[in-house]
């Protein structure tokens, strides 16, 4: 949900459209600067959260953000800059910090993996009490990005020792894009059946759901309106009904309306209404 008018505001829209998770950026997800969050809009939004009875509450953290790149201005500007995310998250009392683990660019896959893990190593380690987790979010693939193989997402969490305070945040959309497919009932089965190989299925903390505009392969991160792309409905049929994933979070990134959240008569984005009936039908009734 925007921020726009202030972190609170993320709330109300939330409300409005009946949801029971939330994900929100805690600042310009395409800017380094961070407004500072007063304390009275910390207290508020804290309050909000708990009045609401949503949650779990994640951020997403910056686009720019790149753990991976080996060039050394930015990988310092970016390590300061998640910083000080998961301090914002922490005083938001926020579950978790979902991150795009980076991209290698003109260095290598294997050293950008490294590079990765030792920033989290020093981050973590930095913050012993933080209680805010960081979600690998499992990509796509576009270019050099890394994280679109399970066997990506396990190597920086094995590098860290398997730290407790990290995570995974799967994405639909990411994973067809990425190679697996989900669309039919053996590929979903597979896919998972790897993924808790390789992984291990308890590291899942939240999920997104997004349908694809490009193909299973194609390595184009593209979301699509639920029903409306490659995915189609089964693949969230199956995620909606797994008893194994029925107590995670499970947020929409898909297009919202054009018109800015801030200028719209109503919290409710007609989009995410309408994305979110489709998801709700989904759901077998007991």
């Amino acid at each position: 949900m925007s921020i726009a008018g202030g972190l609170p505001r993320a709330v109300d829209r939330a409300k409005a459209s009946r949801c029971e998770a939330l994900q929100i950026f805690t600042k310009s997800a395409g800017q380094w600067r961070a407004r500072p969050l007063p304390a009275e809009e910390i207290a508020l939004f804290r309050a909000k959260v708990a009045a609401s009875g949503i949650g779990p509450v994640v951020a997403h953290n910056s686009y720019l953000i790149n753990l991976a790149t080996a060039q050394p201005e930015l990988r310092a500007r970016s390590i300061a800059a998640l910083g000080e995310e998961l301090d914002r998250a922490d005083a938001l009392a926020l579950a978790g910090l979902v991150m795009h683990p980076g991209s290698y660019t003109s260095g290598t896959e294997a050293n950008g993996l490294r590079l990765i893990a030792e920033a989290l190593d020093r981050l973590l380690d930095e913050r012993p009490n933080g209680k805010t987790m960081i979600l690998l979010e499992h990509t796509a693939g576009q270019g050099t990005n890394l994280g679109h193989r399970f066997e990506h997402l396990a190597e920086i969490i094995d590098r860290l020792k398997g730290s407790p305070k990290v995570g995974v945040c799967l994405d639909t959309c990411h994973l067809l894009a990425a190679g697996y497919d989900i669309c039919s009932a053996e590929g979903y089965a597979a896919t998972f059946a790897t993924f808790d190989r390789v992984v291990g299925l308890d590291r899942i903390r939240a999920f997104h759901l997004n349908d694809s505009k490009k193909p299973c392969g194609s390595r184009v991160d593209r979301h699509e309106h639920i029903g409306k792309g490659c995915l189609g409905l089964e693949p969230f049929r199956m995620l909606l009904n797994d008893d194994r994933f029925a107590a995670h979070p499970m947020l929409l990134e898909t297009p919202k309306l054009e018109t800015a959240a801030s200028k719209r008569r109503s919290d409710m984005d007609p989009w995410d209404a309408r994305n979110l009936r489709t998801l709700r039908g989904l759901i077998a009734k007991v």
